[in-house]
Formats: C-alpha cells, sequence, structure tokens
C-alpha cells in the first residue's frame, strides 16, 4: 500500500531524532527553544525521575553527553514538560525537577554574598533576582525541598548534601513581617524556614 505524502511526512518521535535536531540547532550556543512553536507530535516514553536520571523507554540513558543534549532543548508549558525542536515537539514525564543542584559555591559573606549552583547537566546560575531559590514543605513531614530556577522555569532541585551546606552560611532576617532562616544571594533574601521553629 503506498503511503500519500502527507503521511510519508509523518515520523513518529523519537529519541534518535530529537537527539539529532537538538545537536544541529545547539552549534552555535543554547538552542532558543522559547523561540519555536513546532506541532506536538505526541508522548515519548523519556522520564526524569527525582534523582534527575533520564530513563528512556524504561531504561537509564548511560551517556551524559546525550543527557545533556536533550536537557538543553526542555522546556516547560503550563505544567508539563516537552523537548522541542523547529520541527517537533515531543511530551515527556518528569517526577520532580528536570535538573538537580549537585554542588554549590558561596563567595563573599552576609548580604553581599553570592551562591552559585552546578547543576546535573552543566548549567551554572547564581541565585539572585533572576535565579530565585524557594523552599517547599511536605505538609505531613515537614521536609523541605529547595529548589533554584536554572532558565526559563526551569528549576533544579538542590540535592540534601549541598542543601545541608548551604545551611551553614544561612541568616536570620525579618521577611514578610516574620522572623526567618534563609539565604542571602545576589543582593536578595530567600527565606528557609521560619526561625521559631528553629527554636
Amino acid at each position: 500500500m503506498t503511503k500519500t505524502p502527507a503521511e510519508q511526512q509523518i515520523v513518529k518521535p523519537s529519541a534518535e531524532n530529537l537527539a539529532a535536531a537538538a545537536k544541529a540547532a545547539g552549534k552555535k550556543g543554547p538552542p532558543p527553544v522559547h523561540l519555536w512553536n513546532p506541532p506536538f507530535c505526541g508522548d515519548l516514553d523519556m522520564e526524569i525521575r527525582r534523582d534527575g536520571t533520564w530513563f528512556y523507554l524504561g531504561t537509564p540513558i548511560g551517556r551524559h553527553a546525550l543527557v545533556k543534549l536533550f536537557s538543553s532543548i526542555i522546556r516547560k508549558d503550563g505544567e508539563d514538560y516537552f523537548l522541542v525542536t523547529p520541527v517537533e515537539k515531543v511530551g515527556i514525564r518528569v517526577i520532580d525537577a528536570p535538573f538537580v543542584a549537585v554542588d554549590a559555591n558561596a563567595t563573599g559573606e552576609g548580604r553581599e554574598q553570592s551562591i552559585t549552583f552546578l547543576t546535573n547537566v552543566e548549567d551554572e546560575v547564581t541565585a539572585g533576582p533572576d535565579h530565585p531559590i524557594r523552599v517547599v514543605r511536605d505538609p505531613e513531614t515537614g521536609e523541605p525541598s529547595p529548589y533554584i530556577l536554572v532558565r526559563a522555569n526551569l528549576e533544579a532541585l538542590i540535592d540534601r548534601k549541598t542543601f545541608y551546606r548551604l545551611i551553614e552560611l544561612g541568616a536570620h532576617e525579618a521577611h514578610a513581617g516574620e522572623s526567618w532562616f534563609g539565604l542571602w544571594s545576589g543582593g536578595r533574601f530567600f527565606p528557609v524556614i521560619p526561625s521559631a521553629e528553629l527554636g
């Protein structure tokens, strides 16, 4: 049975095609995914777990270069995540955040402090007005989940070891009429936990 020209152009989304398109688009710096508006081509069996591990067809993607490539074309529209190229847009699953902040370095002290984070895909961002830190607390356990905005509404979950190191750099400040323990970076104070709960 001969396919019509329209049917011949419909290509089922695949990791291989996306990787090739991402590689071509990223030759001159970060791909401008926010400018692309391709048609939605369906969902891909790809998932990013809470620890930052990428899975494809139920198997971890072992090549870091490939993960880094895919991470350069991820976009969040509403509450959903997609891999986007100039010609296709496919849905993927993200369990928590698409990135994980695996290290941080601080320079300066007090209100002059700057904290720069490194993600699992080698993005570097300094917390501040353009890259805020936010902390979500589990309503039942009270356990904090800290995040930093990496780019265009894409966040990194700050891993536990890094977060505990940052707590040593914290300070008590008045914030929104209450006393908070939090972090200064980039001239801004980021509340982590109400001071009263530390007592």
